[in-house]
């Protein structure tokens, strides 16, 4: 499939332009940025999309990195692009403090990525599918894509422009079902045909999804503070209110949905049939939780990242424990996920985005760089292999992190 060349640099790669920018910037207006050369072409290439006023919390980079990232969201002459790494470097190099502190330790693993074909998509939260293939969604460019991880060979689907699909996750027949953020729906992909169904919703921002043991699918809304059920075989809809910004939801081998709430101190155990919820407190009312996985004595995990920390709820008892990860307060987890009663997290406030292995029996860490760590990993997948599949949004990347022993 031909790649589309977007001309956007991301949100997350640009997190600390000082700049002043009216709303009309959204979509490419004026912009006041430092003088030098570089800035015109900083107007012109990278505001078309969206506005700089989504850019002020980024760690800054060096003229190299922001070299590598520039190709990664837009497609530029060598030359202009040279202007516009070393005008990016002068004025927003690499903030202090952002240093991973990386732990050694005995697990080997090798991370392989590759870059998807359109560009400035931000390719996120990939999975597998039941054949073996690794599919993501390109939330910015509304597609759905396809690789091979055997071949490197990548196909991409157009969604619903107004879709902005955030997950994707394929059933056991292999069809694609993904959430339509921007356009309140849930939908689905046929591979074979490339055809779409669309489910719309109360909710205006469907956001995380799993598909339950029942067959149905449970999603989370963000913005519209809902957690939804939907029956595949009908097309029916049921959603109910919740505590803020509920964001990842996992399905327990007892068929509970945990939900992590990023507004609030907050975990969620909601009941399939009745979608009534359970909330358990997280100490610290500044805590906020975006992803959660599940170890198979029945124990919560989760990332805590406002606090750099990881946790444990026992559900039975309500017993909260926490973790300082290896890099600290602000190393901010987000991504989470259980392996084989192993948690895996990344630290997303560190440049390089830096991938954490923490062991529950013997409370130590482990910790890798990122190759492509500029960006962030948003969510993982697992392999049947109990293989890591991860993204890296800003750079436009998907990855797959093989754990060697």
């Amino acid at each position: 499939m031909r790649s589309k060349a977007f001309p956007v640099l991301t949100s997350a790669m640009f997190a600390g332009l000082l700049v002043v920018v009216p709303a009309e910037a959204q979509r490419g207006g004026t912009v006041q940025l430092p003088a030098g050369a570089g800035r015109e072409i900083l107007q012109s290439k990278c505001t078309q999309c969206h506005g700089l006023n989504l850019i002020t919390n980024s760690a800054g980079f060096s003229r190299d990195v922001w070299g590598a990232l520039i190709p990664t969201m837009v497609a530029m002459p060598a030359d202009e692009a040279g202007v516009l790494s070393g005008y990016l470097a002068a004025n927003f190099p690499a903030k202090p403090g952002t240093r991973p502190s990386l732990v050694s330790g005995e697990t080997s693993i090798k991370i392989k990525e590759w870059m998807v074909p359109t560009l400035g998509q931000r390719s996120r939260d990939p999975i597998e599918a039941p054949d073996g293939s690794i599919w993501w969604t390109g939330m910015w460019a509304s597609l759905a894509g396809r690789l091979d991880p055997k071949t490197g060979q990548m196909k991409e689907y157009p969604l619903p422009p107004s879709a902005k699909p955030h997950t994707i996750f394929p059933d056991k027949d292999g069809t694609i079902w993904y959430t339509g953020n921007s356009n309140a729906t849930i939908g689905k992909l046929d591979p074979s045909t490339g055809k779409t169904t669309e489910y719309p919703t109360k909710a205006r921002d469907p956001h995380s999804a799993v598909i339950h043991q029942n067959g149905r699918i449970y999603f989370t809304a963000q913005g519209a503070r809902m957690i939804g059920r939907l029956s595949p075989e009908t097309g029916e809809i049921t959603e109910v209110p919740t505590e803020a910004n509920p964001y990842g939801i996992q399905a327990a081998p007892d068929g509970t949905l945990w939900v992590a709430y990023n507004g609030t101190n907050k975990i969620g155990a909601v009941n399939p049939d009745t979608l009534s919820i359970r909330y358990y407190e997280v100490p610290d009312t500044a805590s906020r939780i975006r992803r959660l996985g599940l170890t198979s004595d029945g124990m919560v995990w989760y990332g805590n990242n406002t606090r750099g920390r990881i946790g444990r709820l026992n559900p039975k008892t309500g017993e909260v424990r926490e973790w300082l990860s290896p890099s600290g307060p602000t190393s901010d987890p987000y991504a989470f996920v259980v392996v084989k009663d192993i948690i895996w997290y990344n630290e997303s406030g560190m440049r390089p985005d830096t991938l954490v292995r923490f062991d529950p029996k013997t409370e130590r860490f482990q910790s890798w760089p990122i190759p492509s760590g500029f960006g962030i990993i948003r969510n993982f997948g697992v392999t049947r292999e109990g293989n890591l599949i991860i993204h890296q949004s800003s750079s436009n990347r998907v990855g797959l992190v093989e754990i060697q022993n």
